[in-house]
């Protein structure tokens, strides 16, 4: 931002240049990956110690079987110092005409060193979901016709844990680049697994 100022006695010019990163630097980290979300598929690193993250995502799914899905997720996160963070979110969904919370989370976030002390910068994230709504529809085709399975009620959406390997780097001051590699087991229900990986860069 340049500012112009005119003295109206002396008649002279001066220029100020004001520049500056809208984020704090977490322990030296760009301004980019200095934030809790790298982008809505992808966490880095560690929030700035006392500086709060606030977000709301919406993923929507119109190409599978049935019905268009809606997944709304609000997070909060606070940076502590030492390079911890902790965070809470919830995840609401609305699908063929019902709706309602799904999961109910609480997140811990330990970055392993400084920025750039350690290659490709490591952070530990784990992470409990606590299921407090119905499963509302299932993640594959319905069954034929005559093969559904008889159940007293909608089956309720499982407690689970994640953990989550957060890895991010920036390269010549021009790429940043993260990714995250997660594993997710469900404590009741089917008791399913997932893992797998999301990578971002900009």
């Amino acid at each position: 931002v340049g500012l112009l100022t005119t003295s109206a006695s002396a008649q002279t010019e001066e220029r100020v240049v004001v520049t500056g990163d809208d984020v704090a630097s977490a322990y030296g980290a760009p301004g980019g990956l200095s934030r809790s979300r790298f982008t809505p598929t992808t966490t880095a690193y560690v929030l700035p110690p006392w500086t709060w993250y606030f977000g709301e995502i919406y993923e929507g799914d119109a190409f599978r079987h049935g019905f268009p899905d809606h997944t709304f997720t609000q997070e909060v996160e606070m940076g502590l110092p030492y390079r911890f963070g902790l965070a809470a979110e919830e995840q609401l969904e609305r699908f063929n005409g019902g709706g309602g919370f799904q999961t109910v989370s609480l997140e811990g976030r330990y970055a392993l060193a400084d920025w750039n002390k350690i290659p490709l910068n490591p952070t530990l994230f784990a992470e409990y979901k606590f299921g407090v709504g119905t499963i509302r529809h299932e993640e594959g085709p319905p069954p034929p016709p005559g093969e559904e399975e008889e159940e007293s009620g909608p089956p309720k959406v499982p407690d689970a844990y994640e953990f989550r390997l957060l890895l991010a780097e920036d390269f010549a001051e021009r790429l940043e680049w993260a990714a995250n590699l997660f594993f997710e087991k469900e404590n009741t229900g089917d008791r399913g697994r997932e893992w797998g990986f999301a990578q971002s860069a900009t």
